[in-house]
């Protein structure tokens, strides 16, 4: 089941379709067309389907469960429940707390009681609704300022004046996003002759999956082997496990192959999600607009297990107070448990939270100081040199003051025309709207993000990249193995440029991703194309070298095939410090800008946004299309957790499981975008890159609201905004107050 992806059918050199260029990528045919294999297309002879029971109650004592009327049904051939798991019962990416199925209790509502294997995928779905689990709900702590179960607090304490000429506050809150991949959680688990497993799934960290199932399973790592199948987006959902223990579990008591795939419904409760916030802001400042310093208090639920709440903590603090000059600072980010559904890693984890409460409040400090929003942040922006609240130096090009200009300069869209019959297309609503746009306002804002990349807080961050070169058929051929997972983001197509641009050699396949070779870390953190394409260079180099200056051809015609790994490993970070929070905690930070256009409509509280743009710094230009890709895709991420995105809860429980109900914006509600990259290198990492795939998803959020604050006269303080939180009554004042509470 192994596969290798194709070389992609490119003309020209190898220069032509190396690191700068848009080289084609060799997924994407496959893909439009739909012949693309993903982890859901998987099929072997004889394999049977696996699913899970999940508990309906976020919080409940499991008083017993049954599962002799599931067996008993024709076709069901195991029940498996927490007693069945063969080795540890619990597994977890930064603490081992999660149940592989639930034992005693649960303690969020879609929680993995019991899994069912049978020959046919409706009879083990009707087999695990036989299950009969006598449950005795109770009370749950679904309010995260009641928890009294803390995952991290981290203060960053800076400086000794809090006393300033201007003083702004705000409360702001982020509801609870989803990464909505299109792709379903999935895979299929193949026993194995020496008693292991041979797993093919859809995930973002192949090594990570194997040590976490290997203990669960009672074996050695060995025995565990991972492939890396179709994946159909990530975004953060896939860093933690989902269905590999289950299927793995099924298919070594049954010795047969195991499919399990999610319906869309159980994918909203199979896997974790954004961080809700609740934060408090103040800000003091001279009356000419220059920060003074920075109180916040920022509260994150992290949901009934820790997963990644600890560096979503970590994050959340150390950039707290967003790209600024800010002399002193008294900050606590705090996560805490509760049983609502567990929350880690999502595009720009931690990050975007605060974004949006700093960047309202630089909103807030323009106003009271009388300065644009663009001035403000053009009088506190960081620069290289400058001190993060943490104490750490940024000492590679940090050109925001740059960005901002350019930003400021590009035009803005054409106002709409005031004809008497407006093309309803082009309002608010659209065409199903029932004004004729006479209470459309326009408003226009600016969001700043500073995310970092990379692993931080003194994680061991590498990646291992195995290089082999030879002739096939006469002509260089190289292959290019690492275990870095491609969720989407074009991470093969960069390791073929990298090998053409080291090798210069234009025929290059990368083989699938799989445990046979290191560890390549996790697709997040935008860190694949730093520490896994520094990996891939590295190894190249090494090849290239025993080339012994002669041609390609030359060299493997008289040395035969060339084969070299390497480790890459970014510069080394540290822990902050639990008590001041000072620390060089991140390798590497990456500045975006937005600016946000709308229409609103203020009596239907319906919002369009007319244009987004942005620039951002990405240091080096690896593949210019798929990195405007990247930062058109998390824009729109941003899009939706400013105006659409939420998973509601009420009471711990999940009221919106589905695309009908839980809303992510389509090609009608992306606007136009332009777009500035802008290219300062990063003389630590390869080529002198900057991760991109995160920053846009932090400031575009702030901007879209700042737009939309502009347009109606509302603070606004919570995304994402509802048309509820937009409407004016007939005296033209809100329906409801800014800060209004929320189920």
């Amino acid at each position: 089941m192994t596969e290798t992806v194709p070389p992609p059918a490119a003309t020209g050199t190898a220069a032509d379709q190396g690191v700068g260029a848009s080289a084609r990528r060799p997924d994407a045919t496959l893909k439009v067309t739909g012949e693309f294999a993903y982890a859901s297309d998987l099929w072997l002879d004889g394999m049977v389907w696996g699913v899970t029971l999940r508990s309906p109650h976020p919080s409940a004592w499991i008083r017993s469960i049954d599962v002799g009327p599931a067996l008993a049904m024709p076709g069901v051939l195991a029940v498996l429940t927490h007693e069945d798991v063969p080795g540890d019962k619990r597994y977890g990416l930064d603490v081992r707390d999660q149940p592989v199925l639930a034992a005693g209790e649960v303690r969020y509502q879609g929680e993995p009681v019991a899994v069912v294997a049978a020959d046919h995928p409706e009879t083990a779905r009707r087999a695990a609704a036989a299950v009969v689990v006598g449950y005795e709900p109770r009370e749950a702590v679904t309010d995260p300022r009641l928890s009294l179960d803390v995952v991290r607090h981290q203060p960053i304490r800076r400086g000794d004046t809090f006393e300033a000429e201007v003083v702004v506050t705000g409360e702001y809150e982020v509801g609870m996003q989803d990464q909505a991949p299109l792709g379903t959680e999935s895979g299929l688990a193949v026993p194995a002759e020496d008693g292991g497993v041979d797993l093919y799934v859809a995930t973002q960290w192949l090594h990570v999956d194997r040590d976490q199932i290997a203990p669960c399973l009672g074996l050695p790592p060995e025995k565990i082997r991972l492939t890396l199948a179709g994946v159909g987006g990530a975004f953060g959902a896939r860093e933690d496990l989902s269905m590999q223990i289950h299927a793995c579990m099924l298919a070594l008591r049954l010795n047969r192959p195991v499919k399990m795939v999610y319906g869309r419904e159980e994918s909203f409760f199979g896997h974790v999600h954004r961080h809700p916030a609740r934060m408090r802001y103040e800000h003091g400042a001279t009356r000419d607009g220059r920060i003074v310093y920075v109180k916040a208090e920022l509260l994150l639920d992290g949901g009934a297990y820790c997963s990644t709440s600890p560096a979503v903590v970590g994050n959340a603090a150390s950039l707290g107070v967003g790209p600024y000059e800010v002399p002193n600072v008294r900050l606590d980010a705090t996560g805490v448990y509760t049983n609502n559904p567990p929350c880690g890693a999502m595009r720009g984890f931690g990050a975007v939270q605060a974004c949006y409460a700093y960047e309202s409040q630089m909103d807030r400090l323009a106003e009271a100081c009388d300065l644009s929003p663009v001035e403000i942040r053009l009088r506190n922006a960081v620069a290289q040199g400058s001190r993060l609240s943490t104490g750490q130096v940024i000492d590679s090009p940090a050109p925001l003051a740059e960005m901002l200009r350019q930003l400021d300069a590009m035009p803005l869209p054409q106002p709409p025309p005031a004809a008497a019959a407006p093309d309803l297309r082009l309002l608010p609503g659209g065409v199903s709207q029932t004004t004729r746009g006479e209470s459309v306002r326009r408003g226009v804002g600016y969001g700043v993000g500073i995310k970092n990349i990379c692993f931080s807080e003194g994680f061991d961050d590498y990646s291992t990249a195995r290089v082999r070169a030879e002739l096939v058929g006469g002509e260089p051929r190289v292959t290019v193995h690492t275990a870095a997972a491609e969720v989407g983001q074009g991470l093969v197509t960069v390791q073929a440029q990298i090998a053409r641009t080291e090798l210069g050699i234009e025929d290059v396949v990368v083989a699938a991703a799989d445990t046979s070779v290191g560890s390549a870390g996790s697709s997040s953190a935008s860190r694949q194309s730093y520490v896994t394409g520094g990996a891939v260079k590295a190894a190249c180099e090494a090849v290239r070298d025993r080339f012994k200056g002669l041609s390609p051809r030359e060299a493997l015609a008289a040395f035969g095939p060339i084969e070299e790994t390497r480790e890459y490993r970014h510069r080394p970070t540290y822990p902050l410090d639990p008590r001041s929070g000072q620390g060089d905690s991140h390798t590497q930070l990456a500045l975006c800008v937005h600016r946000a256009v709308v229409d609103v409509d203020v009596e239907l509280g319906l919002v369009k946004v007319v244009e987004l743009a942005a620039v951002q710094d990405v240091g080096r230009i690896l593949n210019p299309q798929a990195l405007e890709g990247q930062i058109h895709g998390g824009s729109a991420q941003g899009l939706g957790l400013a105006l659409m995105e939420e998973i509601q809860v009420r009471d711990g429980r999940v009221l919106n499981p589905s695309f009908t109900d839980y809303l992510i914006p389509t090609i009608l509600d992306m606007p136009p975008m332009q777009l500035k990259i802008l290219e300062f290198p990063d003389p630590s990492a390869p080529y002198g890159l900057r991760g991109a795939g995160e920053p846009p998803t932090l400031s575009a959020t702030p901007a879209i609201a700042a737009a939309v604050r502009a347009a109606t006269g509302l603070r606004l303080t919570r995304v994402p905004i509802r048309p509820e939180d937009i409407a004016l009554s007939d005296d033209g004042s809100p329906e409801g107050a800014p800060d209004v509470q929320r189920a």
